[in-house]
């Protein structure tokens, strides 16, 4: 795979995903108090183990890993590398980690390695709360779109040492959920003026060179797809697996876009997006949840628009190596419990990410917090980050109402193409024409 091609996380040209401050700057009030009563008791410093964390650097924290150390006994060794990297370790050195947070997409290339084990339902406390996101694709009841990776559809291993996903659910889990969300696009309200509903506006002519897309050829060509389906031009079997033919369909217009001045800038990195949108050099464009909300903290009006096609989706998650075992294997089942208790899931879900258990999550909220960012409710009170800072004042409503408004509405999910290599080669056909 490409470099390129960051599985919707990761660093890029030196800047930051959508997830730069994703657990990265807060310290939050404690849990040790509730420690032992969520089946966490203290353990001795005999006890302690050591687990090697691989991921990318963006979701490594300092501060969980203090609260791990606190709550469990657990130091949390973090390996930083690149997206690809992650990929990279898990197939060629399965014994450099003990626990790896990974893209869901990326599942289809590294659970064919063998080196990822089935993680056993019975041994995680949470497993029957997780999220029917992930489980059966649905959101209260009602199925939502399954384009491009779904979790759903590689969720389930037919064993613990399988190669090969389970069509219906089993006792082996490939990846516990760690965080999800559904991006849509970025606009300037004050400057657009006019209602924004489809995602065909990022090639509208009225926005010439004032529009931006995504230079991440495996999400920005689906941001390129929702424009051209919803543009009437063509409509995809999968947007998440196109065809070659496809492929050159979408970037054929995306070079006539190009071509005839439509956009300002391809952006790949967080503070990129950031800048462009603060300054008013781009008015619509590809982006994410949190750098919305940089611009915002500017004072400057931005908006996270709902579009009537949908969002596209990406998810990441826990997954151990095929040789982990005794002390080091129960610890990481010890952690992903604590992961899934109730505190981290608040510290995502504060921070504009969505947790895989929200009824424990929501038990760390205040009802405020939990009415304004998973039920779509006016904000009772001024809205804050983890570290303090203001992120919406009283009255404010979060973009995409609620968790099942938004969730709900998913169109297709971040994906790794069957044709990936000659994807990839188009793209960069596009970005240099």
């Amino acid at each position: 795979m490409s470099a390129d091609n960051t599985k919707g996380s990761g660093k890029n040209s030196g800047g930051y995903s959508r997830r730069t401050i994703l657990r990265g700057s807060a310290i939050f009030a404690g849990f040790a108090a509730t420690a032992a009563v969520r089946g966490f008791p203290a353990v001795k410093a005999a006890d302690a183990t050591t687990l090697r964390y691989l991921g990318t650097a963006v979701n490594q924290s300092a501060d969980i890993a203090k609260k791990v150390k606190e709550d469990l006994g657990i130091t949390i060794e973090y390996v930083p590398v690149t997206t690809d990297e992650v990929t990279k370790r898990i197939i060629t050195q399965p014994n450099s980690f003990d626990i790896v947070d990974s893209e869901y997409f990326s599942l289809k290339n590294l659970i064919p390695s063998g080196n990822l084990m089935g993680m056993d339902a019975k041994k995680i406390k949470y497993a029957d709360k997780i999220t029917s996101v992930f489980t059966t694709g649905t959101v209260n009841g009602k199925t939502i779109g399954d384009q491009g990776t779904a979790p759903k559809k590689v969720f389930y291993l037919e064993g613990q040492y399988s190669k090969k996903f389970a069509s219906s659910p089993t006792e082996w889990i490939t990846l516990i959920p760690t965080t999800y969300n559904a991006d849509t696009l970025g606009i300037r309200p004050d400057l657009i003026k006019r209602p924004i509903e489809h995602w065909s506006e990022l090639l509208n002519p009225e926005f010439k060179g004032k529009a931006s897309i995504l230079n991440i050829p495996s999400i920005g060509i689906m941001d390129a797809a929702m424009a051209i389906e919803s543009a009437g031009i063509h409509k995809y079997a999968d947007k998440g697996n196109m065809t070659k033919e496809e492929i050159d369909l979408t970037i054929k217009t995306l070079i006539e876009a190009k071509k005839a001045g439509q956009f300002r800038a391809f952006w790949s990195d967080f503070n990129e997006s950031v800048n462009l949108m603060a300054s008013g050099e781009t008015v619509i464009q590809s982006m994410w949840s949190p750098a919305v909300t940089a611009v915002r903290s500017k004072g400057i009006p931005c908006t996270f628009q709902p579009l009537k096609e949908g969002y596209r989706a990406w998810a990441s998650g826990f997954g151990l190596p095929k040789t982990l075992e005794g002390k080091k294997l129960d610890a990481a089942y010890d952690f992903v419990n604590w992961f899934l208790s109730g505190w981290a899931g608040a510290y995502l879900n504060r921070q504009g990410y969505y947790s895989a258990v929200l009824e424990t999550a929501k038990e760390f909220m205040q009802p405020y917090e939990w009415a304004y960012w998973m039920e779509g409710k006016p904000a009772e009170q001024d809205i804050h980050a983890p570290d303090g800072s203001l992120l919406e004042k009283a009255g404010a409503v979060r973009d995409g109402g609620s968790y099942d408004t938004r969730m709900g509405a998913i169109a297709c999910w971040n994906a790794v193409m069957d044709e990936n290599a000659y994807m990839v080669r188009k793209w960069n056909e596009f970005i240099a024409a």
